[in-house]
């Protein structure tokens, strides 16, 4: 706290809004969380605290909305983990199994081997053309190739087989902002809210394209719906 303290007041802060700042945000913290693992520094002379995407100024509540940081986040959203759990593991099953080749993808994919994890789902879905998990981790993986229009596609095969999948929904949204699809994207975020409204990355990117399009009130909703599921 010294030197958080230190580094605000080198800055130019005034110490009492410093000393206000400090015991607001230390009120605000989950219990056992440090000061050190939230990033204080000064804009102007105002105090924000920063804990991952979510920005607020400590003394007055008021969440701050970093558009180039958002942006950034956006992007980075992109790479969303596996979800391995989501399908029941093929234990014993043949080698040549639907299941099998989708295990296989992610086993390439943590191998870092992008192109045998793509053949593998590829596999899988020939298998099984409902596989929705397979579709979301093939359309992911192209996503970040750069090839989103086949991305989209993907998604859109993964909801015809899985329609209130949230991480169908999620990625698809992503991939139609890309191609500058905004009201698309956020009814998707929308959707995949709808099936699982703890999904904190997609209150957070919401709340950015919300904030794009000119909706603050909305915006600031979602981003205080982030902030609280990422404090807990």
């Amino acid at each position: 706290m010294l030197r958080v303290a230190q580094g605000l007041l080198a800055a130019a802060v005034p110490p009492r809004r410093i000393r206000c700042a400090l015991r607001e945000l230390a009120r605000q913290l989950p219990a056992g969380r440090p000061l050190s693992a939230v990033r204080v520094y000064a804009d102007g002379q105002r105090v924000v605290a920063r804990d991952g995407h979510a920005a607020w100024h400590p003394d007055s509540g008021q969440i701050v909305f970093s558009f180039e940081v958002a942006e950034l986040a956006r992007r980075a959203g992109a790479v969303i983990p596996v979800w391995p759990g989501r399908r029941p593991a093929p234990g014993k099953a043949e080698l040549g199994t639907p299941s099998a080749w989708f295990e296989r993808g992610l086993a390439y994919e943590q191998k870092g081997n992008l192109a045998a994890a793509c053949d593998a789902y590829q596999r899988a879905l020939a298998l099984d053309a409902r596989f929705a998990d397979a579709y979301i981790n093939l359309g992911r993986l192209l996503h970040q190739g750069g090839n989103a229009p086949e991305a989209v596609r993907l998604y859109h095969l993964a909801l015809e087989s899985a329609p209130e999948d949230a991480i169908a929904h999620y990625n698809l949204a992503i991939a139609l902002e890309d191609r500058g699809q905004l009201s698309a994207a956020l009814a998707h975020y929308q959707r995949a809210l709808a099936s699982d409204p703890h999904f904190a990355d997609a209150h957070f990117n919401a709340a950015r394209l919300l904030e794009r399009l000119g909706r603050q009130l909305e915006a600031l909703r979602h981003l205080a719906s982030y902030k609280k599921l990422t404090h807990t």
